[in-house]
C-alpha cells in the first residue's frame, strides 16, 4: 500500500474496529466474513501507512508550494511526531514489564519466576517496545503467540512471540454485546506474490487463498493473535495534534523563506540606470562603487532595495504557542523550568508536567494489561501443555515498575511506621507505600527472610555471649577455688611450723 500524499481531508479519527455479525466463523462463511473485514482493514492500512511515514519524517510540508520566487522554497521537518512516540514509549516502559505473584507462598512465586525466565528467553522486553511503538504511532498493535513447533523455533521457552505489522494483521470482533474477539487474521504472500490469509479462531485455523479454503484444529487455547490499543478511539499518540505539528513545520519553513527573500531582495533604479556595462555585476565582488546615469533631467535619481523582513520574534511566539499546545494535549513534560529558588521536588513534578505524564502512562497501562491478560491466557495454556507449568491467570499480577522516586523520604518513613504497627500486615503496608519496589510481594518476602536471618544471627550472638559469660564465671570459680586451696595449704604449713 502507498501512503497518503497529505493529511486526509476529513482528518484522522482513529482506526476502525472490525466487526462481524456472525455467531461463529466456520469454513462455510470464513470467506464472506474475511471479504467484508478487508474493506475496513484496507481503510485502516492507508491511514497507518500515512502515520508511519509521519513518524519516519515524511511529513506534509514536503508538498509545500510557493507561487512567487519558486526557487526559494524551504521544506523544514521538525519531527515532533518521532519525539512524542519515543518519549511515550520510553516513559511507559522505563523498566521491563514484570509478572509478580499475587500469593506469598514460595511455590507460586517460583512458578512466576519460571514464567519470567521464559519471557526473558523470548526477549519479550524488546518485543514489548515494538508493540508500544506501534500503539503510539497508529493506535493499534498486533502480537502473535505460537508453540515452538508451529513457529519452527526451539529455545528455552515452549512458545514464540511475534510482533506483527498492523497493516498485515488484524482482529475481527463480534458486533454483539461485549464485542468479544472472533478471529485473528494474518496476511502473507506466496511465491507468486498472491495473498494468503490465515484466520485463527479459538479452536481452528483457516487458510484462505483465492477460492481455496483449508481448515485445521489447534491447541493454543484461544485466538493467538491479540490486539493492543492505545485508547478506545484507536488513535496514535501524535495523531490528535497532527494539525499543530504541520503548522510548526509550515511556520519554520516560511520563516526561512522570508530570511532568504530578504537577503536576496530586488534592487530598484528610480529615474536612473547603471553606468558602464558590467558595473552592477561587480557589486557582488565587494569594494566596488556603482555609477548611475540619470534618465530624467531635474528628477532625483535613487537606487534602493525592495525587501520586507518578516518579524522573526512574532513567528517564534506563534511557534512557541503551538509547541505548548501539543505538549499539553499529549501530556508531555515541558522544558521551560522555573526560576523559583523555593521549589520542592514535588512542586517541580507538578509544574513541569511530569505528574501529567505519569497519569497518561497509568491510563495506557489499563488497556495494555487487558490485552496482556489475553496474551497470557495463550502463554499459560502452552506452558501447561508443553512444559507442565500449571498456573492460573489469577496467580499473576502485571507490573509496570517505573522508577517512582519522587517524595521518597516520606514514603519510606510511612512504610516504616506501617511495618512497625503490629496490627497491620506487612503486605498491606507494601501495597500502600511500596511503589518504590518493582515487585512488592518479592520485596516483602526478601525483607521478611532477611529480618528472620538477622534475628537468628542476633539470637546466636546473644547465646554465644551468654555461653562465654558462663565459661568466664566457671573459670573464675575454678580460679577462686584454687586460690582458696592454696591459702588453706599455706595456713596449714604455717601452723605446723
Amino acid at each position: 500500500m502507498t501512503a497518503l500524499e497529505s493529511f486526509p481531508d476529513n482528518g484522522l479519527t482513529g482506526r476502525r474496529k472490525i466487526l462481524t455479525n456472525v455467531k461463529a466463523i466456520t469454513d462455510q462463511n470464513v470467506k464472506a466474513v474475511l471479504s467484508k473485514a478487508l474493506t475496513a482493514h484496507l481503510q485502516n492500512v492507508r491511514e497507518i501507512s500515512y502515520l508511519w511515514d509521519v513518524y519516519r519524517g515524511k511529513q506534509d510540508v514536503r508538498n509545500k508550494v510557493k507561487y512567487e520566487r519558486e526557487n526559494i522554497n524551504n521544506k523544514i521537518v521538525i519531527n515532533r511526531a518521532n519525539e512524542i512516540v519515543t518519549f511515550k514509549t520510553a516513559y511507559l516502559l522505563n523498566e521491563p514489564v514484570q509478572y509478580v505473584s499475587t500469593e506469598s507462598e514460595s511455590a507460586e512465586t517460583k512458578k512466576v519466576k519460571t514464567l519470567n525466565d521464559f519471557m526473558h528467553d523470548e526477549d519479550k522486553d524488546s518485543k514489548d517496545k515494538e508493540i508500544v511503538d506501534w500503539m503510539h504511532i497508529c493506535g493499534v498493535a498486533e502480537r502473535l503467540t505460537l508453540t515452538d513447533e508451529l513457529a519452527g523455533v526451539k529455545d528455552g521457552a515452549p512458545f514464540y512471540i511475534y510482533t506483527l505489522d498492523p497493516r498485515e494483521a488484524f482482529v475481527i470482533y463480534s458486533s454483539h454485546i461485549g464485542q468479544r474477539p472472533m478471529a485473528g487474521v494474518i496476511i502473507q504472500k506466496d511465491e507468486q506474490d498472491k495473498d494468503i490469509y490465515t484466520v485463527y479462531t479459538e479452536k481452528e485455523c483457516f487458510t484462505v487463498q483465492g477460492d481455496n479454503v483449508s481448515a485445521a484444529s489447534h491447541i493454543l487455547g484461544g485466538i493467538p493473535l491479540v490486539e493492543y490499543i492505545n485508547n478506545e478511539a484507536r488513535q496514535g499518540a501524535f495523531e490528535i495534534v497532527l494539525g499543530v505539528l504541520n503548522g510548526i513545520n509550515d511556520l519554520e519553513s516560511n520563516a526561512l523563506d522570508a530570511i532568504q527573500d530578504f537577503v536576496n531582495g530586488f534592487d530598484v533604479f528610480q529615474n536612473c540606470e547603471p553606468g558602464e556595462e558590467g558595473d552592477y555585476g561587480k557589486l557582488s565582488i565587494g569594494g566596488q562603487a556603482l555609477v548611475i546615469k540619470t534618465t530624467v533631467p531635474g528628477m532625483e535619481a535613487k537606487v534602493y532595495r525592495v525587501a520586507s523582513e518578516l518579524s522573526q520574534s512574532g513567528v517564534q511566539q506563534r511557534i512557541d504557542s503551538l509547541s505548548d499546545s501539543y505538549i499539553e494535549i499529549c501530556g508531555m513534560p515541558n522544558r521551560n523550568g522555573g526560576s523559583s529558588t523555593s521549589d520542592t521536588g514535588q512542586a517541580v513534578i507538578f509544574r513541569d508536567g511530569w505528574s501529567e505524564a505519569e497519569s497518561r502512562a497509568k491510563d495506557t497501562e489499563k488497556l495494555f494489561k487487558r490485552s496482556e491478560k489475553a496474551f497470557l491466557r495463550i502463554v499459560l495454556n502452552i506452558c501447561r501443555v508443553k512444559a507442565g507449568l500449571d498456573m492460573s491467570l489469577k496467580d499473576i499480577e502485571i507490573n509496570f515498575p517505573r522508577k517512582s522516586l519522587n517524595n521518597l523520604q516520606s514514603k519510606i518513613q510511612g512504610l516504616s511506621e506501617l511495618l512497625a504497627n503490629s496490627f497491620i500486615h506487612p503486605m498491606d503496608a507494601y501495597n500502600a507505600l511500596g511503589d518504590v519496589f518493582g515487585d512488592k510481594n518479592a520485596a516483602m518476602m526478601r525483607g521478611m527472610k532477611w529480618h528472620e536471618e538477622q534475628e537468628a544471627k542476633e539470637v546466636a550472638r546473644q547465646e554465644a555471649e551468654l555461653d562465654n559469660e558462663r565459661k568466664r564465671i566457671a573459670n573464675e570459680s575454678v580460679q577462686t577455688e584454687r586460690f582458696s586451696d592454696q591459702q588453706d595449704k599455706q595456713g596449714n604449713v604455717e601452723k605446723e611450723e
